[in-house]
């Protein structure tokens, strides 16, 4: 699941999914604002058949925290 989350991460901000670390914050280092954010929770509720509440989205600050959201979900 990690990997395809990277793959997801990579594809919508324009990044090779070795230059991707959990450390990273979708702000800080991807240089995201809140569309971008909005758009990539989409993707990742069509890819994975799954809906994330918007109290649960403002928490994910960083890649390591998308990832582990997702995999509590299996």
């Amino acid at each position: 699941m990690k990997e395809r989350i990277l793959e997801l991460i990579a594809t919508q901000f324009n990044r090779e999914v070795e230059e991707l670390d959990e450390d990273m914050s979708f702000v800080d280092d991807l240089n995201a604002d809140s569309i971008d954010i909005v758009e990539f929770v989409m993707t990742i509720e069509d890819e994975l058949d799954l809906e994330i509440d918007d109290e649960v989205i403002e928490k994910m600050s960083t890649i390591g925290d998308v990832i582990d959201y997702i995999e509590e979900l299996e």
